[in-house]
């Protein structure tokens, strides 16, 4: 077993049983604080299947080595939650600036990494602080930096002895290292860390995400979480992630805002953008108005299959809204001229591309009225098998499309996205085995 671990080395790192097979991937290491400068790894975060993150006691990893952690095979499967005083590495301390005491002086600096070492109680203890002292560089070379990843300034491995400043922070803390360990997940399971993190550092992550990487994590948080976050930023960059967001997802969020911050953010927002969402926010939430989209895939009957099917292969498409295409006479946007049909994508695939969509549509899917409510909506999408479903005015115009997974969220338990990972109600709690091989 390795006598010191670099966490940024051990993040990532596969996790096998005795016997050899993977159980998952090492995320982040769990510590607690005796003292300022005295801090014990009590275990690790690792991610098994299903993208589920668990506790595994530093007691159960029987080795580390430069390319795997060896465990006892026992795994509690129950979702890690940290404890009133645990702190993670990854997402606490790095990238936390310090004060480092130097017989030059001391110095503000940045952590970098942590290493831990293994006492001859077997407990794993912070011994080194990995840190880089900030340098005065043009916006030029910032720029270089975020895109190899290299950052500029002096490093220096010191004691921890010689560091104030791990337990308690002082100062706004980068997000940068946080985001690279997971840079590999799916939006839904970034939302899963980034719900699990205390406000002051979400708000932090928030700010270092992009502007549609925001907006895609907002649509999979819980409500409380989209509110404290939006609420956090510049009203000018508020406007711009809500514009980014799926527009029933952005007004269910404008909905749970005060009236006048709602406002102040549509009126800074792009005048289409919140004609949509205004139009959106007149319909009560459970209804087909509530739940629909107003931002489907539209087409004139003239267009080509061969349009059609760019138009649905689109990246950025939602795979729901990219299930079905809908004509329509002029406009091509919601409020549009008649309705036609809609053409489901999987018949696109059996018709020649020069072929028009207003030859092929199904005329057999009745839209629905926005002031249907979201029961009967349920009903009809499993009666019929759907994935999308036109929503039609009074005068025959498309005014939008539910989706099956708009439904989903309003059917199930409003924290069905805390709940999502886990096993049942009768989960014990850590570190309890309740799963796992014997070798």
């Amino acid at each position: 077993m390795s006598t010191r671990v670099f966490v940024s080395r051990l993040a990532g790192l596969p996790v096998f049983d005795p016997v050899g097979d993977q159980v998952g991937r090492v995320r982040d290491v769990v510590v607690t604080f005796s003292s300022p400068q005295r801090v014990r790894a009590i275990g690790l975060v690792i991610e098994v299947h299903g993208r589920r993150r668990v506790f595994v006691p530093m007691t159960r990893v029987t080795a580390i080595d430069a390319g795997a952690v060896i465990t006892t095979g026992l795994v509690n499967m129950r979702r890690f939650e940290a404890r009133t005083g645990e702190k993670q590495v990854v997402a606490n301390l790095l990238d936390r600036t310090v004060r480092v005491a130097s017989p030059e002086g001391d110095y503000d600096a940045i952590v970098e990494d942590v290493a831990f070492e293994q006492n001859a109680r077997r407990d794993w203890m912070l011994v080194k602080v990995f840190v880089r002292r900030p340098s005065a560089s043009s916006s030029a070379s910032q720029a270089l930096s975020r895109l190899t990843r290299r950052r500029s300034g002096a490093t220096a491995l010191v004691p921890v002895d010689e560091v104030s400043g791990l337990q308690e922070r002082s100062k706004a803390q980068s997000a940068e290292r946080l985001l690279e360990t997971y840079d590999d997940l799916r939006v839904a399971d970034l939302a899963e860390v980034i719900h699990d993190l205390e406000p002051e550092r979400r708000a932090e992550v928030a700010a270092a995400l992009d502007d549609n990487k925001l907006a895609d994590v907002l649509e999979e948080l819980p409500e409380d979480d989209q509110v404290e976050i939006i609420a956090g930023l510049a009203t000018d960059r508020a406007a711009d992630v809500l514009e980014a967001m799926e527009p029933d997802d952005a007004a269910d969020l404008l909905a749970d805002l005060p009236p006048e911050q709602a406002e102040a953010l549509l009126q800074r927002m792009e005048p289409d953008d919140a004609a949509d969402l205004r139009r959106l926010l007149t319909y009560d939430e459970n209804t087909a108005g509530g739940l629909m989209t107003t931002e489907p895939v539209l087409l004139g009957p003239d267009a080509t299959i061969a349009e059609a099917l760019a138009m649905v292969r689109r990246e950025e498409l939602a795979p729901a809204l990219a299930s079905a295409v809908f004509v329509t006479r002029p406009p091509h946007e919601t409020p549009t001229g008649r309705y036609i049909g809609m053409v489901h994508t999987q018949r696109l695939l059996r018709e020649p591309p020069h072929s028009a969509v207003g030859q092929v549509v199904d005329s057999s899917v009745e839209p629905i009225d926005p002031s249907l409510p979201l029961a009967a909506v349920t009903r009809t999408f499993a009666t019929y098998n759907l994935v999308a479903m036109p929503v039609c005015d009074d005068a025959g115009r498309l005014v939008g499309v539910v989706t099956v997974d708009d439904v989903l969220d309003h059917v199930l338990p409003d924290d069905w996205r805390e709940r999502r990972h886990e096993l049942h109600s009768g989960e014990q709690p850590r570190p309890t085995t309740i799963g796992g091989r014997r070798g």
